[in-house]
């Protein structure tokens, strides 16, 4: 194929008048600056006319014919020499002419207000400063040891908006960066703040390298991102998350609660032996222990009334504030589920903001600019490699989905098909529900009507969570036969709709075992504490799900590769269920959250659950999974997962422990709050405390009465945090349009050059035409 030849045009640089440079946002200026050169190049072309019409004539001779099929455009000498005289064109000069340039650029700026006070749309330009000042006998070294003393003359700010803005390559950055600052820095005032702003700026760079790879599991993450996609990525993304968020309500309660409970232990009970059981049932010798709510006392420590001769009387000196275990208990539980509130809206937030545009239009930006030069070894660039190919195939996929269409005949018998599905995975969950509720009432039935045996009654208290986690394990997969049926095309869409699918029967399961837990209809071992039954349930739920995740690991991706490889004899291997994993964290977190209250250490058996479940599911996933057929971008569907733990899973769990603190009236034998109406009492009774303990602090009673217990308030403090949320919601989606507003900019600022290049083409031909 012949290639065009190339023209080089060696085009004078206009003189600069001494006002202030024109900046892009004054568009008056600018399209007057466009005019006037228009103007000189239309008297450029009267003036040398002749001369261009045998320059033309010559250029034909010697130019060679293009092939058929290829269409270049045949600009004259005034249009070219515009396109020559737009700055980025006038990138392509050489480097000893761009530092140069610089050079005599960082002079002006010694004489100009810092660049805090310029417009931050006045982007600087190279076409504004002229090579005409160049030493003609200068090399490369004298240029750039020159560039160097003119940059220590500026403040440090403005020295590194230069470097970051000169047209050069990352080499010769690390050259100017690198230079022997030393040699000229005795000529200079400012060249001792400008090495301690580069020195400073270096080791902040080394330090936050260090937190990233400080950071947990940041070599695995990479690596699975790397191989399997941002799809799979997403579900160990969603695990590190839920272990945040057990850590601070663990730590919380272990510092307020626990620990000073095991410092001060209640009465001893005579212990159960150990029997290995307890492991799986949470019954035996782990009914009285720290980790159930039942073993926990009422006592208040530092009670100046209770140290009294007289027990009714209070010292009139000012002893220790009193700490009130009942209250540090309700207090710590509370605070818990506000940090991981805002943690989630948070997460939510961040998630929805990163997410935004993340998928449309970046397809050359991949291609262009995704790789990151700052990476050196070959373990790291290879994992680079395998990433950027699996984000191209997950946007090609996306494209590709986007750009089907379908036929009204075909949409409607789509539209029937998925209608036919959900009405099958309702009835289904309905029906599942129903019929556990009937053999939970049979199970309650057969206990009470049982003897004393222990080994039996431990026995039976296994059933009703190992019937909850069979259906959970075996729904999914009629849902995933469902999800055959319907043939959806994008991967999004399937997964989205098998999560909503798997999280109504889960919903539905969870509010049915909160509705007996509530009518003291559950099955316990001992009668004297239904708090520690609860607890214990929840405890038996969370370890039966961990023990089926388990097995669900074992022959769904182990035994099925084994079966794939030695007996079907295929290279297929299995595929990681994203849907259904991601769905099993949020039941385990719910149950968590569900018995943070009745169980306070739940949170260390979820923290030890999620670290055994990273190891166990990414060491499965290397040996026994591929990478997903159909490749998908899961940016927008990490905002749809920390959004579903929230709203259904967060907001379930806290309206459940709310009416429990405002409305169930506690056990009269065991717990912190025994003889209590309400567990909310206990607030109103250490308010009446801390009045005769200490008088000097009788505002933080009004506090209480007055803002705490206010219905009101709190009813408009809720009404701020739905408008602010809206709020953010609002202005994200305002983003997005924006950002779409931008993207069109863009485009047509393209087509804008493309006119204007054919405006002046016209133009010329015309003169052309009348002389």
């Amino acid at each position: 194929m012949s290639q065009p030849p190339s023209i080089t045009l060696h085009v004078p640089e206009g003189t600069e008048s001494d006002g202030q440079e024109l900046s892009p946002d004054n568009e008056r200026a600018l399209h007057t600056s466009f005019h006037q050169l228009i103007l000189e190049q239309s008297s450029l072309i009267e003036a040398g006319l002749e001369l261009e019409l045998q320059e033309r004539s010559r250029g034909k001779a010697l130019q060679p014919q293009p092939e058929q099929g290829e269409e270049h455009p045949s600009y004259s000498s005034a249009s070219l020499q515009i396109l020559a005289s737009m700055p980025s064109r006038t990138i392509g000069r050489s480097l000893g002419a761009v530092i140069s340039q610089y050079c005599n650029r960082t002079a002006r700026l010694r004489s100009r207000p810092p660049l805090q006070q310029l417009c931050r749309a006045a982007r600087p330009s190279l076409r504004q400063y002229g090579l005409d000042t160049d030493p003609a006998g200068a090399t490369l070294q004298e240029k750039r040891r020159l560039l160097v003393k003119e940059l220590l003359s500026l403040s440090p700010s403005q020295c590194s908006h230069m470097l970051l803005t000169m047209p050069l390559s990352l080499a010769e950055k690390r050259i100017l960066r690198g230079a022997p600052w030393g040699s000229v820095a005795g000529s200079s005032p400012t060249a001792l703040p400008v090495l301690l702003s580069q020195g400073c700026r270096g080791l902040w760079y080394r330090l936050l390298s260090l937190l990233r790879t400080a950071q947990p599991w940041h070599y695995a993450l990479k690596q699975i991102g790397g191989r399997f996609g941002s799809s799979v990525l997403s579900y160990f993304l969603f695990l590190k998350t839920l272990l945040m968020l057990n850590f601070f309500s663990f730590f919380i309660l272990l510092a307020f609660v626990v620990v000073v409970q095991a410092v001060y232990p209640s009465a001893p009970v005579s212990p159960q032996p150990f029997t290995g059981l307890e492991l799986l049932t949470g019954a035996g010798s782990f009914t009285h222990s720290l980790l159930y709510y039942g073993y926990y006392s009422n006592v208040t420590l530092n009670d100046p009334c209770s140290s009294s001769p007289k027990g009714s009387e209070c010292p009139l000196t000012a002893p220790p504030l009193p700490y009130n275990l009942p209250l540090a208990y309700l207090f710590s539980v509370g605070v818990s589920f506000l940090v991981t509130c805002i943690l989630l809206v948070y997460s939510v937030s961040h998630s929805f903001r990163e997410s935004v545009g993340s998928s449309t239009g970046v397809l050359a930006i991949k291609v262009f600019c995704a790789w990151d030069f700052k990476v050196m070894q070959k373990r790291s660039v290879k994992l680079q490699c395998q990433n950027i190919c699996t984000q191209l195939k997950e946007l090609l996929v996306e494209q590709r989905c986007r750009s089907r269409s379908q036929s009204r005949l075909q949409c409607l018998g789509h539209c029937l098909v998925v209608l036919l599905a959900w009405l099958l995975a309702l009835g289904s969950a309905s029906g599942c529900v129903l019929a556990l509720h009937r053999f939970s009432e049979h199970m309650h039935t057969e206990l009470q009507a049982q003897g004393s045996d222990r080994w039996q009654q431990e026995a039976v208290l296994l059933v009703l969570p190992l019937v909850v986690s069979l259906l959970n394990a075996l729904m999914p997969h009629l849902y995933n036969l469902l999800a055959m049926w319907e043939k959806q095309d994008s991967p999004v869409t399937q997964v989205s709709v098998a999560i909503v699918r798997n999280l109504i029967l889960k919903m539905m399961v969870l509010s049915l075992l909160c509705y007996q837990w509530l009518s003291r209809s559950v099955i316990c071992s001992t009668e004297e504490c239904w708090e520690t039954c609860v607890g214990q349930d929840l405890y038996r739920f969370t370890v039966m799900d961990f023990i089926f995740t388990l097995l669900d690991t074992l022959f769904g991706e182990l035994i099925w590769r084994l079966i794939l490889e030695k007996r079907l004899k295929t290279k297929q291997r299995p595929e990681f269920d994203i849907a259904r994993n991601v769905l099993e964290l949020m039941y385990g977190q719910t149950l968590t959250w569900l018995g943070i209250l009745f169980a306070p250490l739940l949170p260390a058996v979820q923290m030890l659950k999620l670290l055994l479940l990273f190891y166990i599911k990414k060491t499965s996933l290397m040996r026994n999974c591929q990478s997903p057929s159909k490749p998908w971008q899961a940016s927008r569907m990490s905002t749809v997962f920390i959004t579903l733990l929230c709203f259904p899973s967060f907001l379930g769990a806290a309206a459940f422990l709310s009416y429990t603190i405002w409305s169930v009236q506690p056990s009269e034998t065991c717990g912190p709050f025994r003889g209590l109406e309400t567990i909310y009492k206990s607030g109103k009774r250490w308010v009446l405390v801390l009045e005769k303990s200490n008088p000097n602090i009788t505002w933080f009673a009004w506090v209480y009465q007055h803002l705490l217990e206010n219905a009101g308030l709190q009813f408009f403090m809720s009404v701020g945090l739905i408008a602010v949320i809206y709020f953010n919601i609002q202005v994200v989606r305002g983003r997005q349009k924006v950002i779409c507003l931008l993207q069109e900019q863009i485009a047509n600022e393209g087509q804008d050059k493309v006119f204007l290049i054919q405006k002046l083409h016209s133009v010329y031909e015309q003169r052309q035409r009348r002389s």
